[in-house]
């Protein structure tokens, strides 16, 4: 699955696959934009075929979901674990702790959300 993904990215972002790893962050790093992850999304649904939600997949209602939960005093972590249930307790906690340096998407979630959502 991890090198399916990378490939696709690759191939979307025109880079090497091998500069790319799982922890790469696909905005800080490679520079995606809306449309980058647009199409990383939809050669998602139809290469690995998964449903693909590009709220969940790409974190975009990330600080949304912290917001609602600070206003109903929900522990951030079960906000997120709640909202993306992908995302290991792990990473839940280095995306918490990493808000501060701009945007979280690394490869390795797009990897979970894969993973999860496969078909059995």
């Amino acid at each position: 699955m991890t090198d399916a993904i990378i490939a696709i990215i690759a191939d979307i972002m025109d880079m090497d696959p091998t500069a790319i790893t799982q922890a790469t962050y696909l905005v800080r790093d490679l520079g995606a934009e809306s449309i980058d992850l647009l199409e990383i999304g939809v050669a998602m649904e139809h290469r690995l075929g998964i449903p693909v939600q590009d709220d969940a997949l790409f974190l975009r209602d990330l600080r949304l979901v912290l917001r609602l939960a600070e206003e109903t005093n929900t522990p951030a972590a079960t906000a997120l674990a709640s909202r993306y249930p992908h995302l290991t307790s792990a990473r839940i906690h280095a995306i918490l702790e990493d808000l501060a340096n701009g945007p979280v998407l690394q490869v390795a979630d797009l990897v979970a959300y894969a993973t999860f959502h496969r078909p059995s």
